[in-house]
């Protein structure tokens, strides 16, 4: 699909190398400057409120169109600049080619059309809108007007929430009551900080305010709960103040001492300013790849072969009580009880004959 859109769709849709200029636009400067020559301050003030008002290129040049394409794993977005007419053929195409060439259909629920300005579309979280503001100046000019615009989905942030509340309010979590104070600090600073710095991107990522004063109360209530105290007293306990880029920020600390004069473990709870990072880079760590160890009873089954006499028939556990049971008084041990008390192990993966041999005058064992 990446290979379709960059090689066909973005060279077939793009056109042009910038927009014209607006002609209301230009005949509303050409008289400001006359104004301006003219020394009529009112009228020159009149019309450069007016030409704000207006766009400086025209919006509608059918000689210009420009496709953008993004995507990660499943999730792809593409910003187009142009007619929606235009907007629904690409979207015809995308999904004529996921299902003539890839045997894919275009889920009709989750593909949408939206205007960047009326209406946000959301990719890897984030809702994704286009600025506009006359008002807003900078050098005398409106400096925001088309710019891309990263913003906090409402639901996120409630949704983020939801776990550390009940009814409605901040709440302890009783799972956490049996850890020390340094382990509870710890998983709601992680958790917290996962998420305010992938984030960070957004205009307004200090919408994540109520996100730390729910974590933040919930936390003090479990450490409360865990000593019997109260959320005033945790508080007073665990405050720190640290420097950041933005200044002090207020946080929470618990600190775990360490044997051998090594330095103590400390975990934080806040103290990230709530501010946007133009240059954030959101990096993906590679994960590690995880390595379940299976018992060491199902490693010698799956091998499939007699520790007696090493056949590859078909395999039974010969299983004995206790290893006590393997020590007979004044008896000669068999050659399977002593392999059994030289391993250690209560049992023996055996074939069927050799499963039928340990048994004779063996009241101990027992078949499994």
């Amino acid at each position: 699909m990446d290979e379709f859109v960059e090689t066909t769709l973005i060279p077939e849709y793009n056109r042009g190398e910038a927009r014209r200029h607006n002609r209301e636009y230009m005949r509303v400067r050409s008289a400001i400057t006359r104004a301006s020559q003219l020394g009529d301050r009112v009228r020159a003030r009149e019309l450069r409120m007016q030409s704000y008002r207006l766009p400086s290129k025209d919006t509608h040049d059918p000689g210009y169109r420009r496709l953008h394409y993004a995507r990660y794993a499943d999730d792809a977005l593409l910003g187009f600049n142009g007619p929606k007419v235009e907007a629904e053929q690409i979207k015809t195409r995308l999904a004529e080619f996921l299902r003539d060439d890839l045997k894919l259909e275009l889920s009709e629920d989750k593909t949408l059309i939206t205007h960047a300005r009326t209406r946000a579309a959301r990719f890897l979280g984030y809702e994704i809108t286009v600025r506009h503001s006359d008002s807003k100046l900078t050098g005398g000019r409106r400096s925001v007007n088309s710019k891309v615009k990263l913003s906090v989905p409402p639901d996120v942030v409630k949704a983020k929430c939801a776990p550390y509340r009940k009814r409605g309010k901040p709440a302890h979590m009783p799972q956490l009551l049996n850890d020390d104070d340094y382990t509870i600090v710890a998983k709601y600073g992680a958790q917290y900080r996962g998420i305010v710095n992938y984030y960070l991107l957004a205009h307004d990522v200090r919408r994540l305010n109520r996100l730390h004063w729910v974590m933040e109360t919930s936390m003090l209530k479990t450490l409360a709960g865990k000593h019997k105290s109260t959320v005033t007293t945790m508080a007073r306990r665990h405050k720190r103040v640290t420097d950041t880029e933005a200044g002090p920020r207020t946080c929470f600390e618990a600190v775990a001492a360490r044997a051998g004069g090594r330095k103590p473990l400390v975990a934080r709870f806040g103290g990230i300013p709530l501010k946007r990072k133009r240059m954030a880079v959101l990096q993906d760590r590679r994960v590690a790849p995880v390595i379940t160890r299976r018992r060491q009873l199902v490693t010698r089954l799956l091998a499939g072969r007699c520790e007696l006499c090493g056949s590859n028939r078909t395999i039974q556990v010969h299983q004995v009580r206790k290893l006590a049971d393997l020590k007979r008084q004044g008896q000669p041990q068999p050659e399977w009880a002593q392999l059994m008390a030289k391993r250690r192990r209560k049992t023996l993966v055996v074939c069927a004959t050799c499963h039928e041999q340990t048994h004779i005058r063996q009241p101990t064992a027992t078949r499994s």
